[in-house]
C-alpha cells in the first residue's frame, strides 16, 4: 500500500537554553536560528521548512519561556503563544542533564492547550553520563503529561533525529504540501543578517550587553555577486557602547568579520558589512523603538 503525503506545523517549546534552535537547525540540515549559550537568544518564531519525499513539515521555532519584565519580553512571550495556538504536532525540547523546573511546567503548559500531539524530545544526551539519568527524566517528565512519545537526541552532532522526523511525520495530518519545495523560510535576507551580526554580539559579550542590543539594518544594496550591508547595533549604555567597540575598535572588527563570513556562506555571495553602535537609552521599553525597528531583530 502506497504511503500517503503529510504535511503540516510543528511548534518547537521549551525553556531557556533547552537546545531548540540547535534542534531546529539540525532537523532543517542548514543554519536558520542564531545559537548562544545566553537565555532568551530566540527573540521571535522562525520557520523553517523541510521538504521530505513523502511529508513537508513547518517548524516554528519559539523564545524560551521567561518572565515578561519588559515590554520586549512581553512582546516575545506573544510569539510563543501564538506559535503554540494551531500547531499540528508540539516537539517539548527537554535538556536530559537538569532536572524539571517551573520553566519547564509552563512551557508544557502551553503546550497542553495546543490539544495536539506532543512529542518529548530530551536533548544533550551525548552530555549524559549514565543512561539511568535518561530514564529517570522519562519518569520524572511522564508524571506531567502522556507524551506520544520520548525520543532522545543530540542535537549537537546529529544523533536520533531521523527517528525524530519518522515520529513527527506519524502525526501529521495527510495532505499536500503547504510551502514550494525550495522554501525554507519566511523570514527575509535582512532579517537573518541582523541576526547574524546580534549572534556575534552575544558570543562575545557577557552580563547585561547581550540582553541591551537590538540590531537594525539601515542600508541593503545587492548585485549578483555583491551584498553591501550596514547596519547599527543598538544599546542602552554609554559603557555597552564601548565593550562593544572595544579598544581601537578591535572587538567591533572582530563580530563584524565573524558576521560577515556566515553571511558569505549563508547568501552564496561577497558581502561588504559596515557596522556601527549607538545608544538608544531603555529601548527594551521604548513602543515606538521596538515598532520602527521591527523588535525581533
Amino acid at each position: 500500500m502506497r504511503k500517503k503525503h503529510r504535511a503540516g506545523f510543528v511548534a518547537i517549546l521549551g525553556r531557556p537554553n533547552a537546545g531548540k534552535s540547535t534542534l531546529l537547525n539540525a532537523l532543517l540540515g542548514t543554519k536558520l536560528a542564531i545559537i548562544a549559550s545566553k537565555p532568551q537568544t530566540t527573540r521571535t518564531s522562525i520557520q523553517g521548512v523541510l521538504t521530505l519525499p513523502l511529508a513537508q513539515i513547518a517548524f516554528i521555532d519559539t523564545p524560551g519561556i521567561h518572565k515578561g519584565d519588559t515590554l520586549l519580553n512581553r512582546r516575545m512571550m506573544e510569539t510563543v503563544r501564538s506559535a503554540a495556538a494551531a500547531p499540528d504536532v508540539v516537539l517539548f525540547v527537554i535538556d536530559a542533564l537538569a532536572p524539571p523546573t517551573d520553566e519547564d511546567a509552563q512551557a508544557l503548559d502551553l503546550a497542553k492547550k495546543a490539544g495536539v500531539p506532543v512529542i518529548a524530545v530530551l536533548n544533550k544526551i551525548d552530555w549524559l553520563e549514565k543512561k539511568q539519568e535518561l530514564l529517570t527524566r522519562i519518569e520524572q517528565y511522564g508524571q506531567w503529561h502522556d507524551f506520544v512519545a520520548y525520543i532522545p537526541v543530540s542535537a549537537r552532532r546529529g544523533e536520533g533525529l531521523d527517528e525524530l522526523r519518522e515520529e513527527i511525520v506519524k502525526h501529521l495530518p495527510v495532505g499536500p504540501s503547504l510551502f514550494p519545495e525550495d522554501h525554507l523560510t519566511d523570514q527575509p535576507e535582512r532579517f537573518l543578517a541582523a541576526e547574524i551580526i546580534r549572534e556575534k554580539v552575544l558570543h562575545h559579550t557577557q552580563k547585561e550587553v547581550p540582553h541591551a542590543v537590538a540590531v537594525a539594518i539601515e542600508s541593503w544594496e545587492e548585485t549578483p555577486k555583491l551584498l553591501r550591508i550596514a547596519a547599527t547595533i543598538f544599546v542602552e549604555k554609554p559603557g555597552q557602547k564601548a565593550i562593544l567597540i572595544g579598544a581601537g575598535g578591535a572587538m567591533l572588527k572582530k563580530i563584524g568579520t565573524q558576521a560577515r563570513h556566515d553571511m558569505e556562506y549563508t547568501f552564496g555571495r561577497k558581502v561588504f558589512l559596515e557596522t556601527f553602535v549607538k545608544v538608544r537609552s531603555n529601548w527594551r521599553e521604548d513602543p515606538s523603538f521596538l515598532s520602527v525597528t521591527d523588535w525581533r531583530t
